[in-house]
C-alpha cells in the first residue's frame, strides 16, 4: 500500500459539521437555560403526580423551552444556514446602562426626565441614530409612560424632580 493511499482511507471517517451554527447554537443556548430554571426551582413542591404547586409551572415551562431548544439546534445540524458573524457589544451593552440610569434617575429625577434620558443612552447603541427622529420617539415614549403608569394604572410615580 503507498503512503497516498493510507492518508485517504484515514481522512475517510465519519465527519460531522454543523450547516447552521447560529440555529444550533442558540438551540443550545436555550437548553442552558432551560436546565438553569429546572436547577433554580428544584426546592419549590409540587408537579409531583397529580399534586400542582409553585414548581409546576417553571418546570413544565422549562421543559417546553428545552424541547424547543432541542428541535432549534437539530435543525442547525441538518439544514444550511449563515455563519455567525462577529458579537457587537455597544449596543446591548448601553441598553443595560440606559435601564440601570433609568433604576438611578427615577427618584431624583422623576418619571419625565428619566425616561427621556434613560431612551436616549439606549438609542446611543445604535449606529442608525437621528437626532430630530430620537427626539420624537423619547417624548413619545416618555408620554406613554405618563400615560400608562401614572393614569391608566394609577401606580405612585413622581413625574418631576423634587428641588
Amino acid at each position: 500500500m503507498s503512503e497516498g493511499e493510507s492518508s485517504s482511507q484515514q481522512r475517510s471517517g465519519v465527519g460531522f459539521s454543523i450547516r447552521n451554527p447560529r440555529d444550533f447554537w442558540g438551540g443550545l443556548v436555550l437548553m442552558a437555560f432551560a436546565i438553569l430554571a429546572i436547577w433554580a426551582s428544584r426546592d419549590l413542591p409540587g408537579q409531583r403526580g397529580f399534586a400542582f404547586g409553585p414548581g409546576t409551572a417553571p418546570r413544565l415551562f422549562a421543559g417546553v423551552l428545552a424541547a424547543l431548544g432541542a428541535a432549534v439546534a437539530f435543525i442547525g445540524l441538518i439544514t444550511d444556514g449563515p455563519r455567525i458573524e462577529k458579537y457587537k457589544v455597544r449596543g446591548p451593552l448601553l441598553v443595560i446602562v440606559a435601564i440601570l440610569a433609568f433604576a438611578g434617575m427615577i427618584r431624583p429625577l422623576g418619571l419625565f426626565i428619566s425616561t427621556f434620558l434613560a431612551f436616549f443612552v439606549s438609542i446611543l447603541g445604535s449606529t442608525e441614530m437621528r437626532w430630530v427622529e430620537s427626539v420624537v420617539a423619547a417624548a413619545l415614549v416618555t408620554l406613554g409612560c405618563v400615560v400608562l403608569f401614572v393614569y391608566l394604572l394609577n401606580l405612585p410615580f413622581q413625574l418631576w424632580p423634587r428641588f
